[in-house]
């Protein structure tokens, strides 16, 4: 059964580490946390946990593939200087991953956004569909936020404005709400 890819990315005003931005990163586990628990989580792109010191350009994320960012992103790649967020995950459905999105504690995050993110010139998340079988990969994540930005919603990325049933159809969500 065909499974949703889910990605988020994001520009930090200032790099990880910084006060302005330390509420955002103390959030970031338990906005994970979260993610775990919700119903149609199947999993998420994780560093291994011996690597927390490392930058995730360099972190092994084993079956995600290397970690890359779309072009929309100018900033530093070093500890120091990293000023992206970015998240790849598998759900089972688009009603899963809107659940999760506008709901609890990931909307209460979302509404602080202006907080610690750069306005987007870009899309912030990007959906598709996969194959039982497939881990979706930073590349593939990148490519489909790109895509998603310069053609619009299409069955290769999509969003929940515009969604995609896994035969590559307009569908609506079953929450009757497009978020």
């Amino acid at each position: 059964m065909p499974r949703v890819a889910f990605t988020t990315f994001a520009i930090l005003k200032l790099p990880y580490g910084t006060p302005e931005t330390q509420g955002y990163d103390d959030l970031t586990p338990e906005a994970f946390d979260a993610a775990e628990g919700s119903q149609g989580f199947i999993a998420r792109a994780k560093e291994s946990p011996d690597q927390s010191h490392l930058t995730n350009f360099i972190r092994d994320w084993g079956e995600w593939g290397r970690f890359d960012v779309p072009r929309f992103y100018t900033g530093g790649r070093t500890t120091e200087t990293d000023s992206r967020a970015g998240t790849l995950s598998l759900w089972t459905d688009l009603e899963s991953v809107f659940a999760f999105v506008y709901t609890g504690l990931h909307r209460s995050i979302l509404r602080r956004r202006q907080e610690w993110f750069h306005k987007p010139a870009w899309p912030g998340y990007a959906m598709w569909w996969v194959a039982d079988d497939t881990i979706p990969t930073w590349s593939d994540a990148c490519h489909r936020l790109e895509h998603l930005h310069d053609h619009g919603p299409t069955p290769v990325a999509f969003t929940f404005h515009q969604p995609f049933a896994s035969d590559g159809t307009p569908t609506r969500l079953r929450t009757g709400s497009t978020g």
